[in-house]
């Protein structure tokens, strides 16, 4: 039997050949994908497996030709809809000499190619020129936007450019100076003014907007329903009061007086109070809310003066 600290050996071997590859993904892609070169055909872990022309990748800084034992500074980019940042590689099998920038290193198993070591989106490189006239030189850019949610999934879109740099003195630049460098780019640019939109987001979008609905539309049903409700006990409340129980109650005018007095101006301001909101183009619950109030200081207004004109009965003269 294995002894105690040869069983965490092996474990701890096994923990990290398993999270070895999440340790070195955010730091550039791998060189190999089984048998094929990430740089040649790109990430099938990302996207659906095929290349995306709504990424656009590109890079600046590019000679016509080149000049031998001359070094040029390229810059790499990537643009895209929605994903902001991304990765890259670019090799030029080892025909020149690319040198990393701030924010890019040199592959690991092929040292001779450069990929990003941080997320982002612009990367500056220089690519220094054999030493000698060796015919056309041939790279390879791939460039990976992503989503941003740290999986591997089809939200994030990567694209393939290959181009090449002609050999020395075979090219013309017309006289003029600013078409001796170029940028090179593959992608439809079109596509970076049409943003996917997540579904998930989309569809949380709409549960939110059916909610506001239902809560708005729910509210203006139950507290219309509720209004109507109190207007007809009211209502219902007069009528059984004057058929059954002879009418409202006595009240005498030296009490009744100045309370119709403040009853009337408390209806007055509410009343003032609901034109204005209504000038004003103030939200439903509000007008019904005014209009409530004023409609209950209204009939405080007649219970008062209906209570006054009542006769007095004898329980009223003792």
């Amino acid at each position: 039997m294995l002894s105690r600290n040869s069983r965490m050996l092996i474990f701890g071997l096994i923990a990290l050949l398993l999270i070895a590859p999440a340790l070195a993904m955010p730091g550039g892609p791998p060189w190999k994908s089984g048998d094929n070169l990430i740089v040649e055909t790109g990430c099938g872990c990302h996207g659906d497996g095929a290349p995306s022309n709504s990424v656009v990748v590109s890079i600046s800084g590019v000679p016509r030709s080149y000049t031998v034992d001359q070094s040029y500074n390229f810059t790499i980019s990537l643009q895209h809809a929605s994903n902001s940042e991304g990765g890259f590689m670019i090799w030029d099998y080892n025909m020149g000499s690319l040198a990393p920038g701030d924010g890019s290193q040199a592959v690991a198993e092929e040292p001779g190619a450069i990929s990003q070591s941080a997320v982002g989106n612009d990367w500056d490189i220089t690519w220094t020129a054999p030493s000698s006239d060796i015919g056309t030189i041939p790279f390879q850019l791939v460039g990976n936007a992503v989503n941003g949610n740290e999986a591997f999934d089809a939200g994030d879109t990567w694209n393939i450019l290959s181009f090449s740099i002609s050999p020395p003195d075979t090219t013309t630049n017309d006289n003029a100076e600013n078409l001796t460098l170029r940028t090179i780019s593959v992608g439809d640019y079109d596509a970076l003014f049409v943003a996917v939109e997540d579904p998930a987001v989309a569809e949380a979008e709409r549960q939110e907007e059916l909610a506001d609905v239902f809560f708005d539309e729910g509210n203006l049903f139950y507290f219309t329903t509720l209004s109507v409700l109190i207007v007809a006990a009211v209502i219902q409340g007069e009528f059984y009061e004057r058929k059954f129980g002879g009418g409202p109650e006595h009240l005498d005018r030296s009490l009744a007086i100045p309370q119709g007095v403040r009853r009337s101006a408390v209806a007055a301001i509410l009343l003032l109070m609901f034109a204005w909101s209504v000038d004003n183009e103030n939200s439903w619950e509000v007008l019904l809310s005014l209009g409530m109030l004023s409609l209950w200081a209204i009939y405080g207004v007649y219970r008062t003066i209906a209570q006054a004109r009542t006769p007095p009965q004898t329980k009223d003269l003792v």
